[in-house]
């Protein structure tokens, strides 16, 4: 029997993403942007809501092309509000938006999003040994750190629990627990 850490439960959908993608490391901008909004879509509720909304939100934000997703307007946040396949909370579409904006300054001045992410873990997954979930932290100096500098450039739902769950699933932290079969895995 696979061994996997317990919060992904019995669900397959959610197992799904445990196994095949939660702890990956990610170097593409337009994948992380996603993970970017799916994060702060998912601040407040559970992750399995926002990730069964997840192809409904890629059709809606024209598969996260960050640069479409910069050039939104009022038409797009009206289209984004009534559409009852996403999170339909202004605040949150608005700073995906506004998120975009502030990704393509990043890549201007840095190259692409992946490398200004990955400077925060020194280019190299952070790999913990939890036993335990109760033993997995919300936030870490690496993630407020992230969320210090987010801010600073005006992104908005990047606070450091969110951060800490981006890294997480971004693969810039490997918290598979040490007896989960994807503990040890590279991919």
């Amino acid at each position: 029997m696979t061994k996997r850490c317990p919060w992904c439960g019995n669900d397959p959908l959610y197992m799904a993403y445990h196994d095949e993608e939660w702890g990956v490391p990610l170097h593409d901008d337009r994948a992380l942007f996603e993970l970017l909004v799916l994060e702060g879509a998912q601040a407040g509720l559970a992750w399995i809501t926002v990730l069964r909304k997840r192809l409904t939100y890629r059709q809606a934000f024209d598969n996260f092309d960050i640069d479409k997703v910069a050039g939104y307007g009022d038409k797009d946040m009206e289209r984004l509000l009534s559409n009852p396949g996403i999170v339909r909370n202004r605040v949150k579409i608005a700073s995906a938006i506004h998120n975009a904006r502030c990704v393509q300054a990043i890549q201007a001045e840095f190259g692409s999003l992946a490398g200004f992410l990955w400077g925060f873990v020194e280019g190299r997954p952070i790999r913990n040994a939890w036993r335990s979930v109760r033993e997995v932290p919300v936030t870490t100096p690496e993630a407020e750190a992230m969320s210090r500098v987010l801010k600073k450039r005006g992104l908005k739902f990047v606070g450091p629990t969110i951060c800490y769950a981006y890294m997480q699933s971004a693969g810039l932290v490997n918290d598979h627990l040490v007896d989960c079969f994807r503990h040890e895995s590279e991919r």
